[in-house]
């Protein structure tokens, strides 16, 4: 846990459409606090509607960190983000400011808080192999090697789980060391103290709503037509990390020809509401957040609150 000599950082999560960016720019009128976008498609450039990127006159005014700085053609990961965000997060906490990470993307914020471990990348080959092993002697056989190989990884692994048996199974052929061992690796501990400001709607109601009405002021912006774009410039491919983005995938079904209008929509809002049922059971299980019901009244004030008692202590 990093002490008090830490510099300070705070971490503002939420759901998809919970109202996060105005909240932070809310908060960066009233503390020395730059902003830092934590989300896996606003990277992105020319993918402005369908993400609900922040427009131009919120940027120019409320600057965001790591947001358009890749291409669609360019995958980018957790272990990018969290490189990327360290770099950041230094040259704030130089000038004398408090690094605010705005975001859903939970993945990213595990990354940089906790650290990924260095697991070697998936092997074709190796994975081929053992899948073909599988089929003849089946997975509970399989699960038994891994439990004579690794035994904490053999009790954690259930004997029907056959993707993780697989991979388990495939780091250790491609490392030589036991999966278990190598997802504790150590890492240099994080070095700012963090105050967690968690958006968790009491009911799902409201944002679901609210994801509905987003999603058709997107198709009016002209979601499609953005879509259209990137399809146009012949590069890209439904299997790139940007395209696969919620919403993405489904425009880019449809301009296929494999849906009609009304069913992209439908298709687009329930792969959004997936999503932001997914960012909800993630930052319910973060315990040492501070949560607030986005809707309701007084969330900004309740919020400030939060965050003005925990500057002092950071003595910023």
């Amino acid at each position: 846990m990093p002490s008090h000599s830490h510099p300070p950082a705070i971490f503002l999560m939420g759901p998809t459409a919970s109202g996060k960016t105005a909240l932070a720019c809310t908060l960066a009128d009233q503390f020395p606090v730059e902003l830092v976008s934590v989300d896996s498609a606003l990277v992105y450039r020319g993918m402005d509607i369908g993400t609900a990127k922040p427009n131009p006159d919120t940027l120019a005014r409320y600057p965001h960190a790591l947001v358009d700085i890749r291409d669609p053609a360019q995958p980018y990961s957790a272990a990018d983000f969290a490189a990327d965000a360290l770099i950041v997060m230094k040259a704030i906490s130089a000038r004398g400011n408090i690094p605010l990470l705005v975001g859903g993307t939970g993945l990213y914020f595990r990354a940089l808080h906790e650290g990924l471990s260095n697991l070697p990348e998936a092997d074709p080959d190796v994975r081929a192999r053992l899948a073909t092993e599988a089929k003849e002697v089946g997975w509970a056989a399989m699960h038994r090697r891994l439990a004579g190989l690794d035994p904490i990884a053999g009790e954690r692994i259930k004997p029907g789980d056959a993707q993780r048996i697989q991979r388990a199974l495939e780091v250790i052929e491609l490392t030589g060391r036991p999966l278990s061992e190598q997802q504790q690796s150590t890492r240099s501990p994080f070095g700012w103290r963090v105050l967690k400001l968690a958006l968790v709607p009491s009911d799902r109601g409201p944002l679901a709503e609210r994801i509905a009405v987003r999603f058709d002021q997107m198709l009016a912006d002209g979601f499609l037509d953005e879509v259209g774009r990137l399809r146009a410039r012949g590069d890209l491919h439904p299997d790139l990390p940007a395209i696969r983005a919620v919403g993405y995938r489904q425009a880019w079904e449809h301009l296929d020809g494999s849906t009609s209008l009304p069913e992209f929509r439908d298709r687009g809002v329930f792969a959004t509401r997936q999503l932001a049922k997914r960012q909800r059971t993630w930052l319910r299980a973060q315990l040492d957040a501070r949560v607030f019901d986005p809707d309701r009244p007084g969330l900004a004030a309740s919020v400030t609150a939060a965050t003005r008692l925990f500057i002092p202590l950071s003595g910023a």
